[in-house]
């Protein structure tokens, strides 16, 4: 697995071993940040259920500004650490504007109080029935500052999902039994 784009592109990410974690995969992430080109420069990103923090590191070497993952598993955690490390030296950056909560990513943490302009989740995809309302709901509070925040949300292409007070404004991936992924602003 590798950083698809941007000035880090080719850099290997480190996954955990075994099913602690369902890493996007490199084509998912091209679209997805094909989709978001103007949107990523000089954003903050919010990197929910990060696993390696694929989604939050491409939008790094994207151009993104800074941001914050959120992993609950420690292996995962450790792994974030180690491709944060590995993006910011090929970038030439330090990784002060960066973040890596080892948490429970429901409780939707605000890493310094800064509200991010980009929302990834990628959740275990048997928690997002019932996890996915609730999340959405914790989202409009914390972005209401920013009316135009993005989220990002992969989830199998055979669920449809359409949280109150949401718009899905584009579609990656409509495969029945592939991933997919939602681009929701709120309405």
């Amino acid at each position: 697995m590798r950083i698809s784009g941007g000035k880090a592109r080719g850099i290997s990410l480190v996954v955990p071993k075994g099913e602690v974690t369902r890493p996007a995969t490199d084509g998912m992430r091209q679209s997805v940040f094909s989709s978001l080109a103007a949107v990523v420069p000089g954003a903050r990103f919010l990197d929910l259920f990060a696993g390696s923090g694929a989604y939050g590191l491409e939008a790094l070497s994207r151009g993104a500004a800074g941001g914050f993952f959120v992993e609950q598993n420690p292996r995962a955690v450790a792994c974030v650490r180690k491709n944060v490390d590995a993006v910011c030296k090929s970038l030439g950056r330090e990784s002060r504007d960066l973040g890596v909560m080892q948490m429970d990513a429901r409780s939707v943490p605000l890493g310094g109080g800064a509200v991010p302009d980009l929302v990834f989740i990628d959740p275990p995809y048997e928690m997002i029935p019932a996890l996915a309302p609730g999340l959405f709901a914790k989202l409009a509070e914390v972005l209401k500052p920013k009316p135009d925040a993005i989220v990002v949300f992969e989830y199998p292409g055979e669920l449809e999902l359409a949280p109150a007070g949401w718009t899905l404004v584009k579609r990656l991936g409509k495969g029945a039994r592939q991933p997919t992924v939602g681009v929701f602003r709120r309405s």
